[in-house]
């Protein structure tokens, strides 16, 4: 059976070859007939659209892998030019960085040459923000002349603090805004003082001011820089601005009102500081201070050279 199949198959492709040949052997001898010539033309008129849909269909398919080709070339453009607007972007906000620090630290050089004390220039290094406690570290210690209890202000001669904890390189600032400081400010239009503490939330409270005098609201608050007798003095010089009034507490039946005031300075983001070391706040050295007067000894030379005691009461007898 099979050996029938093999030879009915190579019966067949012999027929159609047989019919093959004589079809170009036809074709050959009649290429010169008129009719026949005419008979291919219709036929190429008849395939024409044929031939010019598969052009077309032909140059479609160019055309998707031209597209194709030139949508990945866009991407890879496309994924530069990100890459590079990214870094331009990074590069910006350095240079916006850049000139926010020297901005700053240019109005610090200007401050610091139109200062009435001599000042040391520090960078803030670390911050303590807690909800009642602010404290900052600057890269400044005893090596560069700081001492503590020396006076902290940041641009515009604000107020920031003072240094409660120092190294050789290092010192660490309370600021007013912490809860354990204390600062006694003046009013700039009535020239009465109170005792401004720090609060939760970075807000200072300025308590004890006399019920009598009016306080108007963005009124500014300035450093009392109070002296005693005996040459006790202010920890703080005068002058120094603290902040502005934003609000009013008072009590008709009382005899002190309480003033809300913001920070003139940021506490919480300000980066660079002069310290003030000329200044000494507090109870003078012994060979210093001032002696009642009257009684003789050496009286030293400074602001207070002598003071006078409070009467004693005399004791009376008891009938």
């Amino acid at each position: 059976m099979t050996s029938l199949a093999s030879n009915k198959q190579a019966r067949r492709r012999g027929i159609v070859f047989a019919i093959l040949i004589a079809i170009m052997l036809l074709l050959m001898a009649f290429s010169g007939n008129p009719y026949l010539r005419e008979v291919q033309r219709g036929f190429q008129y008849a395939l024409t659209p044929f031939q010019q849909g598969i052009a077309s269909a032909a140059d479609s398919v160019a055309g998707v892998v031209t597209a194709i080709g030139e949508i990945d070339g866009l991407r890879t453009d496309n994924n530069a030019l990100r890459a590079e607007n990214e870094r331009l972007d990074n590069e910006n906000a350095r240079l916006r960085a850049l000139k926010q620090e020297n901005d700053a630290l240019t109005a610090l050089l200007q401050l610091q040459g139109g200062f009435d004390h001599e000042t040391v220039a520090a960078r803030v290094t670390g911050r303590e923000t807690l909800e009642t406690r602010r404290v900052v570290t600057i890269d400044k210690g005893t090596d560069d002349g700081l001492a503590m209890g020396d006076v902290v202000v940041v641009q515009g001669g604000a107020l920031a603090g003072k240094i409660t904890d120092i190294g050789p390189t290092f010192a660490k600032v309370t600021l007013i805004s912490d809860s354990t400081s204390t600062v006694v400010g003046k009013l700039l239009n009535s020239g009465a003082t109170g005792d401004i503490v720090g609060q939760a939330g970075g807000v200072l409270v300025m308590r004890n001011v006399d019920a009598a005098v009016e306080i108007a609201t963005d009124e500014e608050v300035f450093t009392a820089g109070l002296e005693l007798a005996g040459g006790i003095r202010s920890p703080y010089p005068p002058g120094l601005v603290i902040g502005s009034v934003v609000d009013v507490e008072r009590d008709l039946n009382d005899v002190v009102q309480t003033a809300y005031l913001a920070p003139a300075a940021n506490l919480d983001s300000f980066e660079l500081v002069l310290v003030i070391t000329d200044y000494e706040g507090g109870l003078p050295p012994v060979d210093e201070q001032a002696v009642p007067c009257g009684e003789g000894g050496t009286v030293p030379d400074g602001e207070v050279p002598c003071y006078t005691p409070p009467p004693t009461p005399k004791a009376t007898d008891r009938p």
